[in-house]
C-alpha cells in the first residue's frame, strides 16, 4: 500500500530537524512519524522510549573495524542514546518502615488457642502463595500493583522472623551471612537502606544493594560462585570504585519493602544507586539492575559499565563540592584571621582602659591623699590653738616646787618654762608642739574647741642627754616624779621607719 503524501513544508525548521532525528532513531516514514511526534508536541524523548526502549545491560554487537563516518548520524545516535539512558533511569525511593519501638499486640491464651486453626490455614496459604511467587515471578508484582496499600505490608509478619530495627535488621544479615557461607569478604554496610541511601549521596558513591531470597533456589549458588567469585569481591572491596554495598534477606520487613520499590521480578538481585545530578540536585536514581543467574565476568563488566558511564558526572560534582569546601575553609581561615584580629584589638582596648582605671583610680588615690593631709593639717593647726588655749599657766614665784624645765628644739633654740609640780609629763610635750603658737603676739585669740575625730599624735619624743633616758608621753606620770626638780631634754623627731622598728620589737617582745 502507498504511503499517503505528507506536506513537509508546512513544518518549522525545528519540527524538521526532530523530525530527521526521530526517523534515523525508528525507521518510520514520514507519514507515520509526524501524527505520533504532533501528539506528543514534538517531544521526541517522549516517543523514543516507547518505540525503542534502552537495554542497560546488554553489550552492544561488535562494530566492523571499517565503518563509515557520518558526523550527523553519529551525533544524533549519540545524543538520543543519552536520553534513552536518562529515560530508563529509575528514582530510587525509600521506604517507611514501622517503629522499632512499637508495641505488639498479644492476644490472650485462650484466645490464640481457638485461633490456631485459622493461623495454619492462613500460614499455608501464605507459603502457597510464596511458591507460586516463586514459579511465576510477576504474580507479585502484579498483586503489589493491584492490592489495597494497607495489604501491602501484610507480608511483614508471615515469615516468623522477629522484626528488628533496620540498624539490628542489617547486623542479623551480616551475622547469617557470614554463618551461611562462613566468610564475608564484602564489606556490608551495618545500616538500613535509607541510611545508606544518605551515606552513598553524601560521599558521592554507588550504592550496590544485593537481595537475597533463601527461598529461591538459585540464591546459594549464585552468592558461592558469582558474589564470593575473587574479581567480584576484589572490584567490590577496590576503592577507586567507590562502591557501598548494603545487603537485604527478603524475609526481612525492611528488604521486602526495597524490592518492592525497585521493581525486584526474579531472584537473586543486585541494582547499583547513585546520585545523579543531572535529574536534580538529590536525586538517587537506579543505574544498573542484575536480576537472576549471572557469571562473575557478567557482573564485573555491568558493574565497570555502571561505573564508568555515571563516573563523569560524579566527578564534576566532586570537584564541585572541593570548590565549595576549599572556599569555605578560605573563608574560614579569613573569619579565624578577623576573629583573631579583632580579640587582639579587644585585649588591647581592654588594656588600655583597664590603664585608664589604674591611672584614674591613682590620681583619685593621690587626691585623697592630699586631701587628708590637708585635712589633718588643718586639724592639727585647729588642735594646735586649742590645746595652746588649754595650757596651764607658768606657776609664780611663790610656788617653792615649782620644776625648772630647760628644752632644746631641733633649730637650737631653747624652750625655759616652769611647771606645777603635779603636772602630767604631755604639759612638756604640748608646750614644745604648741610653741610657735605660744610665740605669736597676737593677744586676742577666738576660743577654738578641739577637731572632732582628730586624734594627735606627737612626731618627737623628749629624752635627757647624760644619762640618756627617754621620757614618752604614754607612759603618763607627773613632771615632779618622772624629771625631778628640774632638768635639762632633747627633742629628737621619731622617723616613720623607725616608728614601724619600733613596734615589731613591742609586738615580738609581747
Amino acid at each position: 500500500m502507498s504511503q499517503p503524501e505528507v506536506d513537509l513544508d508546512g513544518l518549522s525548521d525545528s519540527e524538521k530537524s526532530t523530525l530527521e532525528m526521530y526517523m534515523a532513531v525508528t525507521s518510520q516514514e514520514p507519514s507515520e512519524a509526524i501524527p505520533l511526534l504532533r501528539r506528543s508536541q514534538w517531544n521526541v524523548q517522549a516517543q523514543i522510549p516507547l518505540k525503542k526502549p534502552a537495554l542497560p545491560w546488554i553489550a552492544p554487537p561488535p562494530q566492523p573495524n571499517r565503518r563509515t563516518q557520518n558526523l550527523m548520524t553519529d551525533d544524533l545516535t549519540e545524543h538520543l542514546s543519552q536520553v534513552a539512558r536518562a529515560t530508563a533511569t529509575d528514582l530510587a525511593p525509600r521506604v517507611n518502615l514501622q517503629p522499632a519501638d512499637q508495641p505488639t499486640y498479644r492476644p490472650p491464651f485462650i484466645l490464640s488457642l481457638l485461633l490456631t486453626p485459622f493461623n495454619l490455614v492462613y500460614r499455608i496459604l501464605c507459603s502457597s502463595f510464596r511458591l507460586f511467587g516463586v514459579l511465576f515471578p510477576f504474580l507479585p508484582r502484579l498483586f503489589n500493583r493491584t492490592a489495597n496499600p494497607a495489604l501491602q505490608g501484610a507480608r511483614r509478619n508471615t515469615t516468623g522472623r522477629r522484626s528488628l530495627g533496620p540498624k539490628d535488621t542489617a547486623a542479623r544479615f551480616i551475622r547469617e551471612f557470614e554463618e551461611e557461607y562462613e566468610s564475608i569478604p564484602i564489606p556490608f554496610l551495618e545500616n538500613g537502606y535509607n541510611m545508606a541511601l544518605e551515606k552513598a549521596h553524601r560521599d558521592l558513591k554507588y550504592l550496590l544493594v544485593i537481595l537475597l531470597s533463601p527461598e529461591h533456589d538459585d540464591t546459594d549458588s549464585w552468592v558461592r560462585d558469582t558474589l564470593l567469585a575473587p574479581e567480584v569481591v576484589e572490584f567490590i572491596n577496590d576503592p577507586q570504585n567507590n562502591l557501598l554495598v548494603w545487603g537485604g534477606n527478603v524475609r526481612d520487613s525492611e528488604a521486602y519493602q526495597v524490592a518492592n520499590s525497585l521493581k525486584c521480578t526474579k531472584f537473586p538481585f543486585a541494582a547499583v544507586i547513585v546520585h545523579t545530578p543531572n535529574v536534580s540536585s538529590t536525586a538517587m536514581s537506579v543505574v544498573g539492575r542484575i536480576a537472576g543467574l549471572t557469571t562473575p565476568s557478567e557482573v564485573v563488566n555491568k558493574l565497570r559499565t555502571v561505573v564508568t558511564s555515571n563516573s563523569e558526572p560524579l566527578e564534576r560534582l566532586r570537584s564541585s563540592r572541593a570548590e565549595q569546601q576549599a572556599s569555605r575553609s578560605l573563608r574560614e581561615e579569613q573569619d579565624s584571621a578577623y576573629e583573631r584580629s579583632l580579640a587582639i584589638d579587644r585585649e588591647r582596648a581592654r588594656q588600655r582602659r583597664e590603664a585608664e582605671l589604674a591611672r584614674q583610680r591613682e590620681e583619685q588615690e593621690a587626691a585623697d591623699r592630699q586631701a587628708a593631709e590637708e585635712q589633718r593639717l588643718r586639724d592639727l593647726a585647729q588642735w594646735k590653738l586649742w590645746r595652746g588655749q588649754s595650757l596651764s599657766a607658768e606657776p609664780g614665784p611663790d610656788v617653792k616646787d615649782a620644776v625648772r624645765i630647760s628644752v632644746r628644739l631641733p633649730s637650737g633654740e631653747r624652750i625655759m618654762r616652769k611647771f606645777a609640780p603635779d603636772a602630767d609629763i604631755e604639759e612638756i610635750y604640748a608646750v614644745v608642739e604648741c610653741y610657735e603658737i605660744l610665740q605669736e603676739q597676737d593677744t586676742e585669740r577666738h576660743v577654738v574647741s578641739a577637731p572632732e575625730g582628730f586624734v594627735h599624735h606627737y612626731g618627737f619624743r623628749l629624752v635627757s642627754p647624760m644619762p640618756r633616758v627617754v621620757y614618752a608621753v604614754d607612759e603618763g606620770g607627773s613632771i615632779r616624779e618622772k624629771i625631778g626638780r628640774g632638768g635639762n631634754l632633747l627633742v629628737e623627731p621619731i622617723d616613720e621607719d623607725e616608728d614601724d622598728a619600733d613596734d615589731d620589737e613591742v609586738t615580738d617582745m609581747s
